[in-house]
């Protein structure tokens, strides 16, 4: 059953562009589905004949509620892509927005604040503090906060821990789990506190088949049952076939925005996109 405090708006693409883009006036607080977008993202690494432009002229979209799989060949700029919507790195050129807050000019001390409250991590190496207990890590980001969780928190945080099946494992530290259970951690971890939006940077790199089976399982269920907004880096075609959404970047451009797709059709374009190179 859907949970109603968390529903997210329809899904209504009406004033948006091919890549999602709200084009009626991101941020002037018009009421639109989308959690996160990107106008014209420029990223380039250095000066002269020796810099790299990592991203070239990117517009995305990401829609409330929704599950998004950004796929490319190792220098594409995907993951570029995701830490310049994260706030963890800057443009050269562009704009881009959380909600109706134009992130790309915040200082330091605003986009460390804005990260905590309103977005969420799922990292390949887990990221857990290894000192901590699992409570201790789930909880992190209340505690750098400096507060505690509000009884409706607690109360998210206890529907979390029993949906993951982590209930029996709180006072472990992460040495003492699985990779799939340190990663239902980090998941716990960053659903808490009820972000706009979760980035996944390749979440099951470090995982065998079956438990990233269901990592991803545990993530596309944040997203249709929950109506949890993420974004997910990955090279892995099963991986991306979870995703309600998948889009291809080469050369630091989108080349493709398609719906859910099965990992035949997935491997099938990226063998397309490779051969064309």
């Amino acid at each position: 059953m859907q949970n109603s405090q968390l529903d997210g708006p329809g899904l209504d693409r009406t004033g948006l562009d091919g890549a999602g883009l709200d084009r009626t006036g991101a941020g002037a607080g018009i009421d639109h589905p989308m959690v996160a977008r990107a106008s014209e993202l420029t990223k380039s690494y250095g000066s002269g004949p020796t810099s790299v432009r990592a991203l070239d002229g990117v517009s995305l979209g990401l829609r409330r509620g929704e599950f998004t799989a950004i796929m490319g060949p190792s220098g594409s700029g995907k993951s570029t892509l995701m830490h310049i919507m994260a706030g963890l790195d800057t443009v050269t050129s562009g704009e881009v927005w959380l909600g109706d807050t134009n992130i790309t000019a915040l200082g330091d001390a605003e986009l460390t604040l804005l990260r905590r409250r309103r977005v969420g991590f799922v990292f390949q190496s887990f990221n857990l503090v290894p000192t901590l207990d699992v409570r201790a890590n789930i909880l992190l980001a209340y505690e750098l906060d400096g507060r505690r969780p509000t009884s409706e928190e607690q109360a998210w945080i206890d529907q979390l821990i029993s949906t993951l099946g982590l209930g029996d494992r709180m006072k472990h530290r992460p040495h003492e789990l699985s990779g799939g259970q340190q990663q239902r951690v980090a998941i716990a971890r960053a659903l808490g506190t009820r972000p706009d939006l979760v980035f996944a940077d390749e979440p099951t790199g470090n995982l065998d088949s079956r438990t990233s089976r269901e990592v991803l399982g545990l993530l596309s269920e944040a997203s249709t049952r929950f109506g949890q907004s993420i974004a997910m880096v990955t090279h892995d075609p099963i991986a991306a076939s979870y995703a309600d959404r998948i889009v291809f970047l080469v050369d630091g451009r989108i080349v493709e925005d398609r719906a859910k797709s099965t990992p035949e059709e997935i491997s099938s374009y990226m063998l397309g996109i490779e051969r064309a190179r």
